[in-house]
């Protein structure tokens, strides 16, 4: 199964990523990819530097970032896993070095399955 983990923060501290931050996450990215686990995995601009199409009373609209969310993505890593538990398992390890090595930095990862056509009904 696949899996799409996106990383959302909420409070992010005035101070750049510690150096210690940024080598765990490339170790563990390391990890995941010898595992067989990471497919892909990249970081994401501010919302400032994209836009937003929508669709609402039939009509299409963009709309330029920034978004007014407080909740800015920053990042997705995609997963091949052989269960959900196994996906939330490495988000929760990414997680954890941001709480341990960012003192102040807050954020979330959602954790969703990527349906293929072989997920849809005949």
């Amino acid at each position: 199964m696949r899996y799409m983990l996106i990383l959302r923060a909420i409070d992010v501290p005035n101070t750049p990523p510690p150096a210690e931050l940024m080598e765990a996450i490339a170790k563990l990215g390391e990890e995941a990819g010898r595992a067989g686990a990471l497919l892909d995995t990249a970081g994401l601009a501010p919302s400032a530097q994209g836009a937003r199409v929508e669709v609402s009373g039939g009509k299409l609209s963009v709309t330029d970032g920034p978004f007014a969310e407080a909740k800015e993505l920053v990042s997705y890593a995609l997963f091949q896993v052989r269960s959900k538990e196994e996906a939330v398992e490495w988000a929760s390890r990414f997680l954890r070095l941001h709480r341990d090595l960012w003192e102040g930095w807050e954020g979330e990862a959602d954790v969703l399955r990527v349906f293929g056509p072989q997920d849809l009904p005949a």
